[in-house]
Parts: C-alpha cells; sequence; structure tokens
C-alpha cells in the first residue's frame, strides 16, 4: 500500500466521522432548541390515522408549560421500546403546595376505540406532563419516515444498504 492510498483511505475515514459527528450535533441542537430528548418521531403504526399515516416524520415541540385537550403529543410507556403518538382527550389539573399546578393528561389514538389507560403502566391513571411528555407535535413530513421503518423491521433491506455503501466506498477511490 503506498502513501497515497494510505492517505485517501484516511481522508475517507475521517470524512465518514465528521458526517457522523455533524450528525449527532445536529441531533443535540435541535433537542436543546425544542426541549425534547426527541424532537423528531416517525409514526410506526395506523393507531393516529386519518391525522397521521404509518412513515410520517413529526417534528415536536416541549417548550410550552401546558398541553390542550386535542392536541397530539409523544410520550414514552413502560415496556415500550417505540414513542406512542396519540391526542390528549382529558386533562387533570392538581395544585401543589408551592402554589403551582400539575396537569395531568389522558391520551387516545384517533383510530383507536378506547383510551390509554392500560399502556401507562401499573396502577397509573394519566400521564404527567413533565414528567412523561416527550413533546407536542407541531409539524409533519409524510412518508418520509419509511426509511426507517424498512431499516427497522428488514433485515435483508439493512443489509443491502450495508452492502450498497460499502461497495459504493470501495468504487469511490480515485
Amino acid at each position: 500500500m503506498n502513501v497515497k492510498t494510505l492517505r485517501l483511505q484516511l481522508n475517507n475515514a475521517l470524512t465518514m466521522m465528521m458526517v457522523i459527528a455533524s450528525a449527532f450535533a445536529i441531533w443535540k441542537g435541535l433537542s436543546v432548541a425544542t426541549g425534547s430528548s426527541s424532537p423528531l418521531v416517525v409514526v410506526l403504526s395506523g393507531s393516529m390515522e386519518p391525522a397521521f399515516q404509518r412513515g410520517d416524520i413529526l417534528f415536536l415541540w416541549n417548550r410550552e408549560a401546558r398541553v390542550a385537550v386535542g392536541d397530539i403529543v409523544v410520550y414514552n410507556a413502560p415496556q415500550r421500546d417505540i414513542p406512542i403518538v396519540h391526542r390528549v382527550v382529558r386533562e387533570h389539573v392538581v395544585a401543589t403546595q408551592g402554589g403551582d399546578t400539575d396537569q395531568f393528561l389522558l391520551t387516545k389514538g384517533d383510530n383507536n376505540e378506547r383510551d390509554d389507560l392500560p399502556l401507562y403502566g401499573y396502577g397509573k391513571t394519566y400521564l404527567h406532563r413533565g414528567r412523561d411528555i416527550v413533546g407536542s407535535v407541531k409539524g409533519y413530513l409524510p412518508k418520509i419516515g419509511y426509511v426507517t421503518i424498512l431499516i427497522t423491521e428488514n433485515v435483508y433491506f439493512k443489509y443491502a444498504m450495508f452492502g450498497f455503501l460499502a461497495v459504493s466506498a470501495l468504487f469511490s477511490q480515485e
């Protein structure tokens, strides 16, 4: 291996690391700006049809003190690996000792017959606005998230994509 080839491979590796570091920095910047640990979410089920379809990318915002009944929120349920996107159907406000109030929410998918109470975990009847809600939906891009769904649900697509990237890296040398 000559010096020029080594230099080219090192350049390719550094470029790839810069791309990964930039994507991470953008994600963290969006997290700080939106106040949400996950500023973008892909809809993975049909529970919110017709409002959102499977594969839609949702933009979240978590800077408001309150969520209104009718807003669409994203929350993490215990024993579930994926965030849940559902509409707030009821709120309960409780006064705290310091004079503030805590907001508790009941959610339901638009396409579901029943509310989300069984998803909250044993003995829990509402979601706490501050602790359980990841963010409120403020916008979306239809169908763009299908790439994510294909990668996570189809192992052959994942291997084909990695193979394509490897082959393209081999042929990209000068």
